[in-house]
């Protein structure tokens, strides 16, 4: 919570080293320097009460940030406490590091560590560039109906929460009467249990999270392709280029920053494994291959009640996603100076 505070310590440090001058001489208009009186100072408090308008609109940000990001900050302190419902967070013992102890020392936390890399980092791979690529096509479709359509239509999916989704998917994938199924056995092939048999729950798990992400992932980039200059296509046009010269050559170049900070946050999100859809589609038959930390802890903790060792779990998260965050911003801006920060 100290730490959380630097940054505004910092910026009140700067403007109290500030010196405003006792004079200000300028220019007249017959060429003699006059002397202005000092402006006069005003205090911070002031300043937002002269911009409170502004002030109340940026209001609820703050709020935001103050009860969901700084408030629960409180409760890390459960990661290094034996906690006990009844004594509440202050009164149950402190254990120190005996909690991220036990964590490391446990097989299933390094084969559930490799499960939630394993999909997320499938998730980044084929999924990242899924939208990047829907973007481009739909940017080269000259009708404004069929282009709106089928925008509607893959932007449908974002809005169904994956309780809808996985009953959808369990009845369309179910080795008795799923459609897939019903014509793998028409073509004398051999029923799947796609979501019972370990080698393809993962792909199902990634093909799933695209189809519902995909049309959602691409108003980025639609809102950064009207802003590229026509006038760039126009030029390229007439020295003869192709459309895919010019997807290649103006069109990717224009989207390398906004590539790059969303590559950036999803880098840093790998470790923040999608819980709402593993929870609802996996089984203890798939859990070798498909039980992340999310699920993981959602058994330590809520089932089994051990919330001091289910809050270093996430602690443990989220060290590891902000050392992502940061070395991929490092070299974001090595590379292509696009950094966040």
């Amino acid at each position: 919570m100290e730490k959380s505070w630097m940054p505004i310590r910092i910026i009140f440090f700067i403007c109290s080293r500030v010196r405003i001058p006792k004079e200000v001489l300028v220019l007249s208009k017959a060429g003699n320097t006059v002397s202005l009186p000092p402006p006069k100072k005003t205090g911070i408090l002031s300043r937002y009460w002269k911009y409170r308008s502004l002030v109340m609109l940026f209001l609820p940000a703050i709020l935001y940030y103050i009860l969901f990001k700084y408030l629960p900050i409180f409760g890390v302190q459960i990661a290094f406490k034996k906690y006990m419902f009844r004594l509440g967070i202050w009164g149950s013992p402190w254990v120190g590091f005996e909690n991220f102890e036990k964590l490391f020392a446990m097989n299933s936390f390094w084969e559930v560590l490799r499960n939630t890399f394993m999909i997320s980092g499938l998730k980044l791979l084929f999924g990242f560039p899924a939208p990047i690529l829907l973007a481009l096509l739909l940017n080269e479709i000259r009708n404004v109906v069929f282009k709106r359509v089928v925008q509607t239509i893959s932007y449908l999916p974002h809005f169904l929460s994956w309780v809808i989704l996985s009953g959808i998917f369990i009845q369309f994938l179910s080795p008795s009467i799923g459609p897939i199924n019903i014509f793998i056995k028409a073509m004398g092939g051999r029923p799947i249990y796609f979501l019972g048999e370990e080698e393809w729950f993962r792909s199902v798990l990634v093909i799933t999270h695209i189809w519902k992400s995909v049309g959602w992932g691409t108003i980025v980039y639609l809102a950064a392709l009207t802003g590229i200059n026509p006038e760039y296509y126009e030029a390229a046009y007439i020295d003869g280029a192709t459309r895919w010269h010019c997807a290649r050559y103006i069109t990717l170049p224009s989207l390398a920053p906004v590539i790059t900070i969303m590559l950036i946050f999803a880098v840093g999100g790998i470790i923040e494994d999608d819980f709402n859809q593993i929870y609802n589609l996996y089984s203890e038959a798939v859990y070798s291959v498909g039980d992340v930390l999310s699920t993981y802890t959602y058994r330590r903790g809520l089932v089994k009640m051990d919330y001091g060792f289910a809050s270093a779990v996430d602690l443990f998260k989220n060290v590891i996603a902000f050392v992502l965050i940061v070395s991929t911003n490092k070299i974001a801006n090595r590379i292509n100076d696009y950094g966040i920060w």
